[in-house]
């Protein structure tokens, strides 16, 4: 049985979430949290598959939740939902850990969608998602990590916490040379020569703790 933490400020919502999912066999909703002090404190005393993480909350932003998940259980999914258009939040989400991005107004059926894809150890990302994240113009102006792709981010900030390519490939289910291939458009496109360079502009710029 999946277990689901629900994370929003809105009763309505939370009861929305629970009503749908309520008919999945396999899912179940085993808890929720309108504040993210709450959200976290769940989080860290008990166990759960994935959590449904509103963008907005109340005592603080959504990603910054999520960031604090993914700083504290790392391999903890976290799917966003937001009544926001994807194209404000959800190329943020993703880079900052997130696991997909659902826009509240979004038929049950995609959430349920997204969360069996994010459980099958993969990404959610929707067409619009994909659209924003191939179509992003290069800036000069730009930090270097903030030109790469979503995929190519997630590997160079894996990388820049001291992972190797077989740790990442097994992790995000993707063959060892899969990951050897993003790496090397990472050191490309960053202008870099080995592994030792990743880390070190990634702790230059704070990008991993």
């Amino acid at each position: 049985m999946t277990k689901i933490l629900v994370v929003d400020d809105h009763a309505v919502v939370r009861a929305g979430v629970h009503h749908f999912i309520s008919e999945i066999p396999s899912m179940e909703v085993g808890g929720e949290a309108s504040t993210a002090e709450e959200a976290i404190r769940l989080v860290r005393t008990q166990d759960w598959d994935i959590v449904l993480l509103d963008i907005a909350m109340p005592d603080k932003s959504g990603v910054e939740v999520l960031k604090q998940i993914k700083r504290e259980k790392p391999e903890l999914p976290v799917l966003m939902l937001s009544m926001h258009p994807e194209s404000r939040y959800a190329v943020q989400v993703l880079r900052s850990g997130a696991s997909g991005y659902v826009q509240k107004e979004a038929l049950a059926t995609e959430l349920v969608n997204a969360i069996n894809t994010i459980l099958r150890g993969h990404k959610y990302i929707s067409y619009g998602v994909a659209e924003l994240l191939t179509s992003e113009p290069v800036d000069s102006e730009k930090p270097l990590h903030e030109t790469l792709s979503q995929r190519e981010y997630e590997i160079f900030y894996k990388l820049g916490q001291g992972q190797g390519v077989t740790q990442i490939a097994d992790e995000l289910c993707l063959s060892v040379k899969t990951v050897s291939t993003y790496r090397s458009r990472v050191l490309q496109k960053m202008s870099m020569t080995n592994n030792a360079d990743i880390i070190y502009y990634a702790i230059k710029n704070n990008l991993i703790d």
